[in-house]
């Protein structure tokens, strides 16, 4: 078996990336270790109207409309933060991977599921991948690999690069439970309900509830105790759990020879939000035609590879730079110091500015316009936990 390029991954970065490698005229084999492709379920499904526009999907998909959050501090007050037009969809995310597996396939690309990745080896300028496909050992020779397999990428680890910064542990339940206001998320932070991050609770189209978290610990505990807290109800309406990882931080490097890496397995995961879509399919794009150029070329090199390093770090390195100050600040307040924050930003001056700029795939701009562009006193409140965050630093 042989194909230019080799694609391991069939969430929506090795599918993207796939795609463009046969725009760029090459013949590509997209590998899916798990049986279906997008089981199982490891995303909340919340994306951006920017991320599923990203996508490049020629049919709509089911979705649920949402246009603000609820933010519950850790004092109990709310803050709610109204879009006033649509701000994101909830999904779902196995139909998403599929559909986006389908549009790949449609383009020209070939794919195998139950085919695990299992390891390489090089001659010359050749690779020769080794998969176990529906129990059998095969061999498949390409002259560019693309690793899209996740946070533990094995493509990565073979390829001597380095990991990812760091991983979040995650958890979530699907419930049935009442819901209040179906157009918001809401969202939860402080160090009983999940250090290190944040948790929400997601409205669907169908009437239940995501209900999950991202932290530095427990996660299981803390999802079992949040879900009390929303709703009693919602521990004997369970309809669906899941579990998964997040990366935060990209490796210095994406790149080996005849190698890229991309999505999760790149660290291309917004560091304040944990959302992946947007930042992975993007990159993935500039992987899929800089990997086809290449084998078309007949120069598979690092050095001609680094094009793909070069380009999607010129395009989201900085909001990946920004949002990595934003976590890290975050993780660095107190409770009374969230407190503090979500109390100044509760004015009717600063709620319009977050509602006029607020983006969910580029933080970094709402955020300076908040430490910027008024003069309203209640924003001197923001000043010193703003640069324990690193923002007044890295706006300037």
């Amino acid at each position: 078996m042989e194909y230019d390029i080799v694609v391991v991954g069939a969430g929506p970065a090795g599918s993207m990336a796939a795609k463009y490698a046969v725009k760029a005229g090459a013949r590509v084999l997209m590998i899916e270790e798990h049986a279906t492709i997008g089981l199982p379920v490891q995303c909340a499904g919340l994306i951006s109207t920017r991320a599923y526009e990203g996508c490049e999907l020629s049919e709509t998909l089911s979705k649920h409309v949402i246009r603000g959050a609820h933010i519950h501090a850790p004092d109990g007050r709310v803050l709610r933060v109204d879009g006033k037009r649509t701000m994101a969809y909830v999904v779902d995310r196995g139909e998403l991977d599929r559909a986006m597996a389908l549009e790949a396939l449609k383009s020209g690309v070939d794919s195998l599921v139950k085919t695990r990745f299992s390891g390489l080896r090089r001659k010359e300028t050749q690779l020769f991948v080794t998969a176990i496909s529906h129990g059998e050992p095969i061999e498949i020779k390409t002259s560019v690999l693309i690793g899209a397999d996740g946070v533990q990428s094995a493509v990565g680890r073979l390829a001597g690069l380095d990991r990812v910064q760091s991983v979040l542990t995650c958890a979530q339940a699907e419930v049935y439970t009442d819901i209040d206001d179906p157009d918001f998320v809401e969202l939860y932070v402080g160090q009983d309900v999940a250090p290190g991050f944040f948790a929400w609770a997601i409205p669907t189209q169908w009437g239940t509830v995501r209900i999950g978290l991202c932290s530095s610990e427990r996660s299981g505990d803390l999802l079992n105790s949040l879900i009390r807290r929303i709703s009693s109800r919602s521990t004997a309406s369970l309809v669906r759990f899941s579990a998964g990882a997040i990366p935060i931080g990209p490796p210095a490097c994406t790149v080996a020879d005849g190698i890229l890496i991309v999505g999760d397995a790149a660290g291309q995961v917004k560091p304040a939000s944990g959302g992946g879509i947007y930042l992975g399919t993007l990159c993935a794009k500039i992987a899929g035609a800089v990997a086809g150029q290449a084998v078309t070329q007949s120069d598979t090199s690092k050095s001609v590879l680094m094009a793909y390093d070069r380009q999607w770090r010129s395009e989201v390195g900085r909001e990946l730079v920004t949002g990595l100050h934003i976590r890290d600040g975050l993780n660095k307040l107190s409770d009374d110091e969230l407190d503090y924050v979500i109390e100044a930003l509760d004015d009717e001056r600063m709620l319009d500015i977050i509602s006029r700029y607020g983006d969910m795939d580029h933080p970094s701009i709402v955020l300076r316009k908040l430490l910027f562009s008024t003069k309203a006193p209640r924003l001197l409140k923001l000043i010193k936990p703003m640069i324990k965050l690193g923002i007044a630093k890295s706006s300037s």
